[in-house]
């Protein structure tokens, strides 16, 4: 608007008020011209400054609100490979590597609908198949009404930062000779197995391995060649190792290696320790070829068994470190555990494993038969396998069958038990008043899961001579044995049914097993563990599994027979619930054939009060 004052009235006529109409016309239309073209200016310049920033050393992708991409910059391709044109109508998972997993995207998505933006590392893959890891930003974009319309998202490569932090980490926790862990990152993982130990109960274990002799080999050779041998048993320490383990190296000629996760028992533990450390003695004592000379070295190995955080960490290494000087002493090249009491009983178990090698072929183990009644008489015996030491007396099967177990030895020991049980049914057999009985024998779980087991059975039925009618032999099987891989087990049990060998489930109650498990075994009896049968007359709760297991065997049309029978009234009991079929010291112990073949003569019905 213009606005013309006059200080007389009526100055202005007609032609003046035009004049002035039209000067006010003009300076409206200059002034409009002005303010558009310094808006178009303004507008010239925020995009120049867009343009610019949208061409940043960082990649940028715009996407709509469905996370299809819009746009990328010239940096988006430098960095992933792909080009506009491969990008735009995508989503931003054609970049994904695949080292995060589902629940990192959740979590992502979760912060960015929530606060309208996101930032983290992660890990994309380029064009040509590379991983690399990146620094994103991801920004919300909203319109008026608060809905997402846009995502930009602003990302850098940090390959190289990434690279130059692991060289620094590999300088900070490594030795730069072997690449091993050194002392601040052994610490490290200690304390972690510690703490994890302390957490499982499960315990873990410290082996100082020292080099005997190096010092000379660094005189006489140089250091050179010195390094050349510390690289090389590196590599074989981690040879010997699992990969939960850790393989460290001191200095000098120290490395240590540690174990985790060995066992809740002590013993176990401490067994496992030692056959790694015997492991690593036998590899330390293969030559080593050095710039062409063959070099022999051994190593002295003190172990210090941990189950939480009870031992300090100094200490734990000062009492492996002790027991690697006792080796030292015990002339060098063998381990020694700083437990004197552990040490001592890894002694008696090795001696012990010797002897049982020799066991078998110095005719050192011996079968016993323990009588089974039902309530007509005696019905057969199960054999008991014992080993009579020559200078340890008679030694318990709870003792040597796990050696056995372990070494293998359980399978020619096994076999061995099989023949003896075959011949004697054999002899039995031929007599009319014992060619009813019949006599169970156990089977190991090594020794059923040979791949030849059926075949070894047969193999042996038929060298032994029985009559395949009558057999008369009945395998007892444990229920973790069969359940371990059960369609393994009903195979193997029918095609070894079919030549008519018979089939009972020891130790029932005390594992897994369940009807739906029970009705596809080809079996013909269960046995009710005696651990149940102790206390069925004063505990309830032992009293209500036998009367369960009981139930189960009759409505599976299955005989069931009681072990470990003591008192009458364990046997009134299983008398009352349907259990006629007995085992225990109630009628005989375990004795020799010899005394067991005089017992039969004597015994009648009357005689076991049935």
């Amino acid at each position: 608007m213009l606005s013309v004052y006059h200080v007389y009235p009526d100055a202005f006529d007609d032609e003046m008020i035009e004049l002035l109409s039209g000067m006010s016309r003009d300076i409206s239309f200059a002034l409009d011209n002005f303010d558009r073209e310094s808006d178009r200016k303004r507008i010239e310049q925020d995009l120049r400054i867009s343009a610019t920033a949208f061409e940043t050393q960082e990649g940028i992708v715009i996407t709509d609100r469905s996370s299809r991409i819009l746009r990328v910059n010239r940096a988006f391709t430098n960095v992933t490979g792909y080009s506009a044109l491969d990008a735009i109508g995508q989503t931003p998972a054609m970049l994904k590597s695949g080292r995060q997993d589902t629940a990192f995207y959740h979590e992502l998505w979760k912060t960015l609908l929530r606060d309208k933006y996101w930032q983290g590392e992660l890990w994309n893959r380029r064009k040509n198949g590379e991983a690399y890891p990146e620094w994103l930003t991801i920004t919300a974009v909203t319109g008026e009404d608060g809905q997402v319309t846009h995502y930009v998202g602003v990302f850098s490569d940090i390959s190289i930062r990434k690279e130059a932090d692991d060289k620094i980490h590999q300088l900070a926790f490594h030795d730069p000779l072997t690449s091993l862990p050194n002392r601040s990152f052994l610490w490290e993982r200690l304390l972690q197995a510690m703490a994890s130990s302390a957490r499982s109960q499960r315990r873990g274990a410290l082996l100082f391995i020292d080099l005997d002799n190096f010092k000379t080999l660094n005189d006489t050779r140089g250091h050179d060649i010195g390094d050349l041998l510390l690289i090389e048993i590196a590599k074989r320490l981690q040879s010997c190792v699992r990969d939960i383990d850790t393989v460290a190296r001191l200095g000098g000629d120290e490395f240590i290696v540690m174990l985790e996760d060995l066992s809740e028992d002590d013993s176990q533990a401490a067994a496992a320790a030692q056959n790694v450390g015997e492991k690593i003695l036998a590899s330390i004592n293969q030559p080593f070829v050095l710039q062409g000379i063959e070099y022999h070295s051994s190593s002295s190995i003190g172990i210090s068994l941990f189950c939480g955080e009870g031992t300090g960490m100094y200490d734990l290494l000062k009492h492996a470190d002790t027991a690697m000087y006792q080796a030292k002493s015990a002339g060098r090249n063998t381990l020694r555990f700083f437990d004197p009491a552990t040490q001592a009983q890894l002694e008696t178990r090795a001696a012990l494993v010797d002897d049982l090698r020799q066991a078998l072929p110095l005719g050192q183990f011996e079968l016993l038969y323990q009588i089974q009644v039902d309530e007509r008489g005696a019905t057969g015996a199960e054999t008991l396998l014992r080993w009579r030491h020559p200078e340890r007396g008679m030694i318990s099967p709870m003792e040597f069958i796990p050696l056995a177990e372990e070494t293998s030895l359980i399978a020619p020991i096994g076999a061995w038990v099989l023949q003896m049980a075959c011949e004697q049914l054999r002899t039995w057999q031929a007599d009319p008043h014992t060619r009813h009985l019949h006599l169970a024998v156990n089977v190991s779980a090594r020794q059923f899961r040979q791949p030849d087991f059926v075949e070894r059975v047969l193999d042996t039925l038929k060298k032994t001579g029985l009559d395949p009618l009558d057999l008369g032999l009945e395998l007892e099987l444990t229920e973790s044995l069969v359940l371990r891989d059960i369609d393994d087990s009903i195979k193997k049990m029918q095609l070894l049914r079919a030549a008519g060998i018979h089939f009972s489930l020891d130790d029932c109650g005390t594992g897994q097993s369940s009807l739906y498990y029970l009705k596809r075994l080809p079996l013909d009896q269960i046995k009710i563990d005696q651990s149940f049968v102790r206390d069925i007359a004063t505990d309830p709760n032992d009293a209500a599994i036998v009367r369960t297991i009981i139930g189960m065997a009759d409505n599976l049309g299955l005989k069931v027979i009681a072990e470990g029978v003591e008192t009458e009234q364990q046997r009134d009991f299983l008398e009352r619930n349907g259990c006629h079929a007995h085992q225990g010291y109630l009628f005989a112990k375990p004795v020799p054939i010899e005394e067991f073949q005089s017992s039969l003569a004597q015994l009648r019905v009357g005689d076991f009060g049935l």
